[in-house]
C-alpha cells in the first residue's frame, strides 16, 4: 500500500461516503443499512449533481447538496406515459397501482414502468424513474478516498473486496 493516497475526491479515485437521500421530507435511502457507498468519481457511476458536488471533498467533510431534477433523475416527462390495452397483460400481473413492471418498448429496450391507472379498457404505465421531476436532498460525508486500480478504471466502477451486489 502507498502513501499516496488520494487527499481529496477527484476523477478516477474511488470514493467511499455515507450519505442520506431525502425527497419531499421522507428519507427514501440511506447508507445506514447496507453501509457506506463506494464509487469511482468521474464514471457516471452516481447521478451527476451528486458527483460533481463531491469533487474536491477530503475525508471526514460533510455536506449538504441540492440536487435539481436536470441533475438527478431528468425531469418528468409526460411522454413517458403509456396506455396499453388489459388485453396485453397476463393474468399473472396484479393491475395495480404502484405495480413495477419491465417492459420491452418497440426498439427492444427494456424499461421500468410503473402503473399509475388502471381503467376498463387500458392500463397505463409511466417509463418515467420514480424520482424524476424531484429535488433530491443529500446528506453526505466522504470517509474515505483510495487509488482505483487500473481494472477499476478500465471497467469503470468499483470493485469490492468479494461483496456480491
Amino acid at each position: 500500500m502507498s502513501d499516496n493516497n488520494p487527499v481529496e475526491v477527484a476523477d478516477r479515485v474511488v470514493v467511499g461516503i455515507e450519505y442520506t437521500l431525502t425527497v419531499e421530507g421522507e428519507v427514501l435511502d440511506s447508507s445506514e443499512e447496507d453501509g457506506p457507498l463506494e464509487y469511482l468519481q468521474g464514471f457516471h457511476n452516481i447521478i451527476p449533481g451528486l458527483e460533481k458536488e463531491l469533487a474536491g471533498m477530503k475525508v471526514g467533510e460533510s455536506k449538504s447538496v441540492v440536487v435539481q431534477p436536470e441533475d438527478g433523475y431528468g425531469e418528468y416527462d409526460e411522454d413517458a406515459l403509456m396506455d396499453v390495452p388489459r388485453s396485453e397483460f397476463p393474468e399473472s400481473i396484479p393491475l395495480e397501482e404502484g405495480v413495477e413492471l419491465h417492459v420491452t418498448d418497440e426498439d427492444g429496450d427494456e424499461l421500468l414502468t410503473t402503473i399509475v391507472e388502471v381503467g376498463d379498457e387500458t392500463v397505463i404505465l409511466d417509463a418515467n424513474h420514480p424520482l424524476a421531476g424531484k429535488e433530491l436532498n443529500f446528506e453526505v460525508k466522504v470517509i474515505s478516498l483510495r487509488e482505483a486500480s487500473e481494472e477499476e478504471i478500465s471497467h469503470g466502477h468499483v470493485h469490492s473486496g468479494g461483496h456480491d451486489h
